[in-house]
């Protein structure tokens, strides 16, 4: 009698145990996903032309040029942006006047200072870039020309990742009467075209 009531006590405390063993589920690690966003600050890059013209008679000078970018992305739809320009292996003609003796040697160079509001879609963007800045035809008549004031451009780019962004965009340098050479009182105009690569850290 009492190896029967051991068994039926086994046996109950077996069974209690599974089913207690079907109710308990297996601990998973909670794995927590990280991400990790780019910083606001990116670095760019980029190669174009700009030109300083001479509506009145037609003298142009024209340079290549390399552009180095800075900026500070607040949001999805502003930045702050600084670049330069420094031109080489600049063209000149000399249009209606007589010219600069011996051709021009000097170059292109310019900075500016812009807010830049953008406008995604998808991958693609538009932006303007609104700000102020100065151009520079270095060594000309013996000195440097230079004017500054408003520059204003347009641009389009392409987001080929979280972090590099390809663009294009047109920009106004200058565009006013006179220049700090012997075109004092003729219209000027000066712009340039830039093609490039921005980096986000």
């Amino acid at each position: 009698m009492k190896k029967t009531t051991l068994s039926i006590v086994s046996i109950l405390a077996l069974s209690g145990l599974a089913f207690a063993g079907g109710d308990i589920a297996p601990v998973e690690p909670v794995v927590e996903e990280v991400v990790i966003e780019p910083s606001p600050f990116y670095l760019g890059f980029g190669i174009g032309d700009a030109t300083v013209n001479n509506d009145t008679t037609g003298e142009e000078f024209s340079s290549t040029t390399y552009m180095f970018q800075a900026g500070y992305q607040y949001n999805t739809y502003i930045a702050l942006e600084g670049r330069y320009n420094l031109g080489f292996n600049t063209d000149y003609d000399q249009g209606n006047t007589n010219g600069i003796a011996g051709g021009y040697k000097g170059d292109i160079s310019n900075w500016g200072i812009y807010l830049k509001p953008m406008y995604p879609i998808g991958d693609f963007g538009v932006y303007a870039l609104l700000g102020y800045g100065g151009v520079m035809l270095d060594d000309i008549n013996g000195g440097d020309a230079y004017e500054s004031g408003f520059q204003w451009g347009l641009g389009a780019s392409y987001l080929l990742s979280e972090q590099v962004t390809v663009f294009v965009d047109y920009v106004v340098l200058y565009d006013d009467t006179g220049f700090d050479y012997v075109a004092r009182t003729n219209d000027i105009d000066s712009d340039t075209w830039t093609a490039g690569l921005s980096y986000r850290f």
